[in-house]
């Protein structure tokens, strides 16, 4: 059974599903990269991931999402990508819209996270909120 994570383990997996999405492989030095830490923070990150059940690390160093794992990254991602498309839609500028949904995606409770989506599926039929 999964254990409960915080922000930061929440932004290890997503970023581990994003990388996966680009690469299809990824290693402690891309997460490390992309997030913007050190090596052995990332370490450190993928040990309590990997203990809680959320990733495993196959022999070649590859990290893999569990199936709990992945459903916390893909919850996550979608909740960046729809809160990005929402705050760009109001008029903020793209990248100032990335870094507030990453701040909001952690917060934002589900029923006001579905309601947002509902909106956003409106004023933007064509546009995809899952």
């Amino acid at each position: 059974m999964a254990k409960k994570l915080y922000k930061s383990g929440e932004d290890y997996l997503e970023t581990i599903l994003m990388l996966h999405l680009k690469q299809n492989y990824v290693r402690a030095v891309d997460v490390a990269h992309e997030l913007g830490v050190s090596k052995p923070s990332v370490s450190r990150a993928m040990g309590i991931l990997r203990d809680g059940g959320f990733i495993r690390i196959a022999e070649d160093g590859n990290i893999l999402l569990t199936d709990a794992g992945s459903a916390v990254a893909e919850r996550i991602y979608e909740r960046h990508r729809v809160l990005t498309q929402w705050l760009t839609d109001i008029g903020v500028p793209e990248d100032v819209a990335a870094a507030d949904a990453c701040k909001l995606e952690h917060d934002i409770s589900a029923e006001s996270f579905e309601c947002l989506k509902s909106h956003l599926r409106k004023a933007h039929p064509n546009v995809q909120t899952d």
